[in-house]
């Protein structure tokens, strides 16, 4: 889905930022320029960014176990 109209900037975008290393949001604007236009999306930008530093810190066997 698009977060960032204005950018064109997807939560796939953001997901793939974060497994590149992003890991504050200042990182995530300068990596995929996500709320640098209006910023109307800035708290779905964030709820996503979080959600997949979250995933990213679970143990392997429970990302297996959560369903998609």
């Amino acid at each position: 889905m698009y977060v960032c109209v204005c950018n064109g900037v997807t939560d796939r975008d953001i997901r793939k930022a974060v497994n590149g290393g992003v890991r504050t949001f200042k990182q995530l604007q300068q990596a995929t320029e996500v709320a640098s236009c209006c910023g109307k999306c800035a708290s779905c930008a964030r709820d996503v960014m979080d959600e997949a530093l979250d995933k990213q810190r679970q143990p392997a066997w429970q990302i297996a176990l959560v369903p998609a």
